[in-house]
């Protein structure tokens, strides 16, 4: 979490809520210890984490070797003899 002298305020944000959301500010505070600036700023943290494309999963050493044929995953006489 960044503390308030960390931050080099670039812009003052106000927002309107509902009781609601007001009590679910105020249910946070309680349980984070969080001012409301702070809540904001974790809380829009949190949902760019959620919200931005996942990286893609790679395979380990795709592509990383040349086995010298060119056709081996096409071609059936180079799986002979595996499986059943």
């Amino acid at each position: 979490m960044t503390s308030v002298e960390d931050l080099s305020v670039a812009r003052i944000v106000q927002a309107r809520v509902d009781d609601d959301t007001d009590a679910l500010i105020q249910e946070l505070k309680l349980q984070t210890g969080w001012n409301e600036s702070e809540l904001v700023r974790n809380g829009i943290e949190a949902l760019v984490q959620k919200l931005r494309p996942k990286k893609r999963r790679r395979i380990s050493g795709l592509g990383a070797y040349d086995s010298g044929v060119t056709d081996l995953g096409s071609n059936k006489k180079h799986l002979e003899g595996f499986g059943r």
